[in-house]
């Protein structure tokens, strides 16, 4: 579960997403409900078992305990069968050291598919450390608190915690102006139900693609990332990214970065798990810079 909530968070300073070594902490909100997450894995007998606990200020009905595991399960990927994936890879040069490596990953999700553009979004043309910053002070600002004690957390900004936002307050977080009016503009238009994020769950990859370029802010690299991260997408590799670019000619042995058909046609060959070796290189990149300190299924 450790490294599926680092691919997940992606960097230590992320307050939306937390780990600490052996709990995975966020506030969610269901039903108007704040809660908090904290889950845990145990092991016995080379058997794991995920632990849940739910905590809230109000009453956690039936129905909204049925709502937030459905939540957690979609999140860390635990419906997800890795096996093809690892058949695919025992017979592979490149994959075979890296599965080994990180034994037990599943290709995490953001909870929707607004926080999957809205990460895009903020994250455009800007180093990971920064756009985390970015995402920080977005749920200071406009995210639902849950007052733990001496604690204070917070919940990713849903469109309705925006609404009461304007374009200046977003700016003053950070965010450049074109970004501003982009996540502003998009809560106003999910609100305004002017589009149906919901419906691309039923759409095929291209369908996906050619309906979120439509929006404003969002260009092919978005694009694919909400495809991966938000959709759960495993044939996709996102291949304008510049990290993962970097990332599998590390992994290829490549002389020079490929561009983004050439990713294209690499990537093919461990189709339709792309994804998922996109999480693998995500995980090793960020071994090799010291963040995740011990490996471990």
């Amino acid at each position: 579960m450790d490294l599926t909530v680092w691919a997940l968070r992606r960097r230590q300073k992320n307050i939306i997403d937390q780990w600490d070594g052996n709990r995975y902490i966020r506030v969610i909100v269901c039903n108007n409900v704040p809660i908090k997450l904290t889950i845990t894995q145990e092991f016995e007998n080379n058997n794991s078992k995920i632990i849940v606990v739910l905590q809230s200020k109000n009453e956690i009905t039936p129905r909204i305990q049925k709502s937030a595991l459905s939540l957690i399960r979609n999140m860390l990927g635990l419906t997800v069968d890795l096996q093809p994936f690892y058949v695919l890879a025992n017979d592979n040069e490149y994959l075979d050291r890296l599965v080994k490596q990180f034994a037990g990953v599943r290709p995490p999700c953001f909870p929707s598919i607004f926080e999957s553009l809205i990460n895009a979004i903020a994250c455009q043309q800007l180093t990971l450390d920064s756009c985390i910053l970015l995402l920080n002070r977005l749920a200071e600002r406009f995210g639902v608190e849950f007052k733990d004690d001496d604690t204070i957390l917070y919940a990713f900004p849903r469109p309705e915690d925006l609404t009461g936002a304007s374009q200046e307050d977003i700016r003053k977080l950070g965010f450049s102006n074109q970004k501003a009016r982009a996540i502003k503009e998009l809560a106003t238009k999910v609100i305004a139900n002017s589009i149906d994020l919901a419906r691309l769950k039923e759409m095929g990859n291209k369908e996906v693609i050619e309906y979120l370029l439509t929006l404003r802010g969002i260009g092919r690299w978005s694009a694919e990332y909400v495809l991966l991260r938000g959709l759960r997408r495993l044939d996709t590799f996102p291949a304008d990214d510049v990290g993962a670019r970097n990332n599998l000619q590390r992994l290829l042995h490549l002389n020079e970065k490929p561009n983004y058909e050439e990713i294209k046609e690499l990537t093919s060959q461990w189709y339709p798990y792309e994804g998922l070796v996109y999480f693998h290189l995500l995980l090793e990149n960020l071994h090799m810079k010291g963040s995740i300190n011990e490996i471990s299924s």
